[in-house]
């Protein structure tokens, strides 16, 4: 194995893989200018054969779905990469797929989970940001009874005891992220 090109955002990751082709793209999911995500999609969009695995901290399961969707071969954590990268790289190199058990076990756990509307998101994150119910219909242009109403429903699609602790389940599932 060579090392061909390095990268320190997406934007910077786009234009490398353009000069060198590499026939394996290890992606960090978090990174300035344009994430892992958008920039696996800008690439694939070129290249849809290139070959994708992200490399990340972030075991979250819809972070790790959204990954996938947008064309990564491999979901590897960092904590695991002395165990499981050479193995990976070399699967996905022969055509594989492969998901970590620990990340695969997030996503099954969390399957029958209803997802939360982009509105939902989008109050979430306000509160997540320590805004108030009123606040957040200010910046969203919504009754604060709307947003009443959209964190009932947020509480209760992730199981959440209270608004702190759906903030906590949406940053560990990568719902949102500060």
């Amino acid at each position: 194995m060579v090392l061909v090109g390095e990268a320190a955002d997406g934007v910077q990751a786009i234009e490398c893989y353009r000069e060198c082709h590499p026939d394996i793209t290890l992606m960090d999911l978090q990174m300035p200018q344009l994430g892992g995500i958008d920039a696996i999609i800008a690439i694939r969009e070129q290249w849809p054969d290139a070959k994708m695995i992200v490399l990340t901290t972030y075991v979250g399961d819809v972070l790790a779905q959204r990954a996938l969707r947008a064309g990564a071969r491999a979901y590897v954590l960092k904590v695991l990469v002395r165990k499981d990268l050479l193995d990976t790289i070399r699967a996905v190199h022969a055509g594989s797929r492969r998901v970590q058990p620990e990340v695969a076990a997030d996503i099954a756990n969390h399957l029958s989970c209803d997802v939360l509307s982009q509105r939902e998101i989008d109050v979430l994150a306000a509160i997540a940001a320590g805004q108030s119910n009123k606040r957040v219909a200010g910046t969203l242009g919504i009754a604060e009874e709307t947003v009443k109403m959209h964190v009932k429903t947020i509480l209760a699609k992730l199981g959440a005891n209270d608004r702190t602790h759906a903030v906590t389940l949406a940053l560990k599932r990568g719902i949102i992220h500060l």
